[in-house]
């Protein structure tokens, strides 16, 4: 059997759309001491980029030599990560960014929210990296978000059962607009995967319902926090927002051109309303 480091290297390895790995480069471009760029989320899964935002994950040295703005890279040193959009060649995409001790960190089970490992304890493909250190870097990382995930599980079930287990818990631990099947359909779209993954992993057992109920407490806080600071640095954010929620929750939200030009307010004043629809859970 292959070693988990060695699947996740296999893993991130994989091809992707050429459009995909251009657009990456072009992001790293814009940064200063970049060192990976990493292509995760739906689009990878269904592979459809027409029409569609990927999502990237920017992987930076250091805060101060990726920004021209001192600002910036104290928010983002703050509260990780600063969030930008891009389009160019007909690609839109959102990227995150975060320094290599960030990454390192906040893919373990000591971060104080779940963001950055249940993300990467998903399928992510490296599309973009600086050089080799850089490569084992985002190996080491994701396989830490693999045992992080398994580990935060209950211990109980098949592998693949404490991978929907894990993954509900996390969809718990912030504001999220996908439906409330979300969570199993990803293991479900590639089981033979998560099964693979999962036997090579040895995950130290870390289950805890009071962690879990601070990690819910504090990752839905963090979810409002972090949407603040994306209207600072995130042109169109009510806009991308809207179309997240109708896309994955069928709400109905059109954008009123007030809260275009005032969107931190908007976000703010509709969120209530989400809540109570049950479209944010």
């Amino acid at each position: 059997m292959m070693s988990l480091p060695d699947l996740i290297a296999d893993e991130l390895a994989q091809p992707v759309d050429p459009r995909v790995t251009a657009a990456a480069a072009a992001v790293a471009a814009k940064h200063p001491g970049a060192r990976a760029v990493i292509f995760y989320g739906s689009c990878l899964r269904t592979g459809e980029i027409d029409g569609q935002m990927l999502d990237f994950y920017l992987i930076v040295r250091d805060y101060r030599e990726a920004y021209g703005k001192r600002w910036l890279a104290a928010a983002n040193r703050l509260i990780p990560p600063n969030v930008f959009p891009f389009e160019a060649d007909g690609v839109a995409a959102k990227y995150a960014v975060l320094s290599e001790a960030d990454f390192t960190q906040l893919t373990g089970p000591e971060a104080g929210t779940v963001s950055v490992w249940a993300r990467f304890a998903q399928p992510v493909r490296l599309v973009w990296a600086a050089d080799e250190a850089a490569r084992a870097t985002t190996v080491a990382a994701v396989s830490h978000a693999v045992t992080t995930l398994l580990g935060m599980a209950p211990p109980s079930g098949t592998i693949l059962d404490r991978w929907r287990r894990g993954f509900e818990l996390t969809y718990s631990a912030e504001l999220r607009a996908e439906r409330g099947d979300r969570p199993g359909s990803i293991v479900d779209w590639d089981p033979e995967r998560y099964a693979r993954v999962g036997a090579a992993a040895s995950p130290q057992p870390l289950f805890s319902e009071a962690r879990w109920h601070k990690l819910r407490r504090a990752g839905k806080a963090m979810t409002l926090v972090r949407l603040a600071k994306a209207s600072l640095t995130f042109a169109g954010g009510v806009d991308y927002l809207a179309w997240k929620i109708n896309r994955h929750a069928d709400a109905g939200i059109v954008v009123k051109p007030w809260q275009r030009r005032h969107p931190l307010l908007g976000a703010l004043i509709l969120l209530p309303r989400l809540l109570r629809k049950g479209a944010v859970r």
